[in-house]
């Protein structure tokens, strides 16, 4: 049997991490693949994860990634299993663990005019966005300190309208890494519950991260 997804959601309410998580694990249903979801960090502890889960979805903005559970989720990347996520929910998660954010590949650090009009471009043929044409967003633009080993597949664009230094800065928006053996995907996309309504791509777009996190041999 395959293995399955581990979603562990918490931390600040503000990112809908329960209304955008289900809708993941929907269109992540809808590719052939279970998850199994834990409203707290002890589910990391569980005995057998490795053997359970192919790749796990952080949903926790902000707050504290506890000594053991953390070690557990750092240990299970480097050691081959997937983890991915978007927005908040993954790269504004326990800003204290540098670690974690070394994992990740990246860390937010501003959204200059909070919700703003905004272009998200795509720069690769890659399978996790093939197909997927330029959008506009009215959502946060997040500007982000990242790894510049990261593999892109989209960017945004900075007018500097709030923030004029920043004017004309290409910013990743989608990025695949790897972790030790683990694959990593990213999106900063994903707001909250009304993005992915109103941008039924985002959903999709990491659902096919996540699933390439969990299962790819690449």
């Amino acid at each position: 049997m395959e293995k399955k997804i581990l979603v562990f959601r918490g931390g600040w309410d503000g990112h809908d991490p329960v209304q955008t998580s289900d809708r993941v694990v929907a269109q992540l249903k809808a590719l052939g693949i279970e998850s199994d979801i834990f409203d707290n960090q002890e589910c990391l502890l569980q005995e057998g994860l490795v053997d359970k889960y192919a790749a796990i979805i952080p949903v926790w903005t902000m707050g504290k990634l506890e000594a053991e559970p953390g070690k557990a989720l750092l240990e299970a990347v480097r050691g081959g299993v997937g983890i991915g996520g978007w927005h908040g929910g993954m790269c504004d998660a326990f800003r204290d663990n540098t670690e974690y954010q070394f994992m990740c590949g990246g860390q937010w650090v501003a959204h200059p005019g909070n919700a703003i009009d905004y272009m998200v471009n795509f720069k690769s043929d890659d399978p996790i966005v093939k197909g997927v044409a330029n959008f506009d967003m009215h959502s946060e633009q997040y500007y982000m300190h990242v790894d510049p080993g990261n593999e892109v597949l989209a960017t945004t664009t900075f007018d500097g309208h709030v923030c004029p230094w920043i004017d004309g800065t290409v910013m990743p928006v989608i990025w695949k890494r790897h972790y030790g053996k683990g694959r990593v995907f990213y999106c900063s996309l994903g707001h909250n519950e009304a993005d992915f309504i109103r941008r039924p791509q985002i959903a999709e777009i990491i659902a096919r991260g996540v699933a390439w996190a969990a299962y790819s041999e690449g």
